[in-house]
């Protein structure tokens, strides 16, 4: 029933990849070479996992996502629509983390909780970057390759570094937007204009 349902709706999953029976694929997903869907996970239509992908157990994301070779998503993560996530990609849930408790004995789901992720739609992760639990990445913000994500990141949003800090905004097309004057915000590559408020949110104008 499960692959009958899978061809029905053109998934495709790579015979060395595991996909839990009661995970969802949407349509036209495609799950690559080694990557591992773990239980509950929901996946939507026209993903694409890449080699060694590991999804973890409850994790959710949106439609057109794409995730490249060796990214870790972890349980707590949730990823709306359009976002891009570069290779080896980490999205970590602990912040206090430890193998053992303080009397030896190995922890277990009661000894922590669960951090969250939250991914808004059309950002991007650059290759290499981490995202520390409890952090929300703006929509169609971008974070460079390598850098360590340790608070909230602004819709529009180029962050870089570790700890990743704010360096300026992006465009929808992922170039990085000029101040054409004060409050005003425009792309040299597509032409986009964007207004930029006291508060430094940045909207299309």
């Amino acid at each position: 029933m499960w692959v009958t349902q899978m061809i029905r709706d053109r998934v495709y999953v790579h015979p060395t990849a595991f996909v839990a029976e009661d995970a969802v694929l949407g349509p036209g997903t495609k799950v690559w070479h080694a990557a591992q869907v773990r239980e509950g996970a929901r996946i939507g239509a026209e993903c694409i996992l890449g080699k060694g992908v590991y999804v973890g157990e409850g994790v959710t994301i949106g439609d057109r996502v794409k995730i490249q070779n060796g990214a870790s998503i972890f349980s707590g993560a949730f990823i709306e629509d359009g976002v891009f996530v570069g290779p080896h990609v980490i999205f970590t849930n602990d912040r206090f983390p430890r193998a053992i408790n303080a009397d030896g004995s190995l922890k277990s789901e009661d000894d922590w909780q669960l951090g969250k992720i939250l991914v808004r739609h059309g950002a991007s992760l650059g290759a290499g970057s981490v995202l520390i639990a409890g952090v929300t990445v703006g929509r169609w913000a971008l974070v460079a390759a390598g850098a360590v994500v340790v608070r909230a990141v602004p819709d529009h949003g180029l962050v870089a570094g570790n700890p990743a800090r704010l360096v300026g905004s992006v465009c929808v097309c992922a170039r990085r937007l000029r101040e054409e004057r004060e409050g005003m915000l425009v792309c040299d590559h597509c032409g986009r204009k964007y207004r930029c408020d006291a508060d430094g949110s940045v909207a299309l104008a």
